[in-house]
């Protein structure tokens, strides 16, 4: 059973992780690259459920972890510290800001595949990476609520995706396992289970930057149950690798 959640990565997608966490009663240690004390204001929010770290030492912590930073420094996670650990990757492949990755492009490898090869001694699990940062927290529902949502996963350890399941229900969500790590590209970006299903309509043209955050975060979620989440994953369709990286009003973390 998980009761520490760490997290590597505290922007828009863990901030939100930790918040659930922390109403699911779990306990959470925060890292990021800028140090513990630039997290202070976060834990502070959060209560004495949360404390900062450095990531290696959020990796000790956390009987599961999460990655959520940009891809292009998934290299930077502690390989050591993870061993043996289920890690959640969030990450997303957005080449204007990550730069080219060579594997991606030629679609020979997904990006948690090489996030795998990094972290060798770990499991990892792709979740969390299709939905967007306030709708993530907005339709969390208890289990068993007739309007709960449903996330996909992707991993190639049966038991990491069974941990990784687990945390989804404590956190408000159904899983749908899709598959390997191979598999994972049914999720990443332009894939018809990308952000959109959670997200009614597109935003209206012209709009201002301020207006068009208002209505992201007015504007409320659409419940997409287990069969469509798995009847979105299974129509995909393996298109150029990547997408576009988008603004706050529509942003899965990477």
């Amino acid at each position: 059973m998980t009761k520490t959640l760490g997290l590597i990565g505290a922007g828009m997608i863990g901030g939100s992780l930790a918040r659930l966490a922390v109403g699911a009663g779990l306990d959470v240690v925060l890292s990021n690259s800028r140090g513990p004390e630039s997290l202070a204001g976060l834990v502070a929010e959060l209560g004495t459920r949360a404390r900062a770290a450095t990531p290696a030492e959020a990796a000790e912590a956390g009987d599961l972890v999460v990655a959520t930073i940009p891809l292009g420094a998934y290299r930077k996670l502690p390989a050591a510290a993870l061993a043996g650990k289920t890690v959640l990757d969030t990450m997303n492949y957005y080449p204007d800001r990550d730069g080219s990755i060579a594997e991606l492009d030629a679609k020979v490898a997904t990006s948690s595949e090489l996030v795998q090869r990094h972290l060798a001694d770990a499991r990892v699990v792709k979740a969390f990476n299709n939905i967007d940062f306030h709708r993530l927290v907005t339709l969390a529902r208890v289990s068993g609520a007739e309007d709960r949502s449903a996330l996909p996963i992707a991993g190639d350890s049966v038991d990491a995706k069974g941990q990784a399941a687990n945390l989804l229900d404590a956190l408000g969500y159904d899983a749908v396992d899709i598959g390997t790590l191979a598999d994972s590209w049914r999720t990443e970006p332009e894939t018809p289970v990308y952000v959109k299903p959670y997200f009614p309509g597109e935003p209206s043209e012209g709009l201002s930057p301020e207006e068009a955050y208002r209505l992201f975060v007015e504007t409320p979620g659409v419940m997409v149950p287990v069969d469509r989440v798995r009847g979105l994953t299974g129509s995909a369709v393996r298109g150029p690798a990547g997408g576009q990286f988008p603004g706050a009003a529509d942003s899965a973390d990477g």
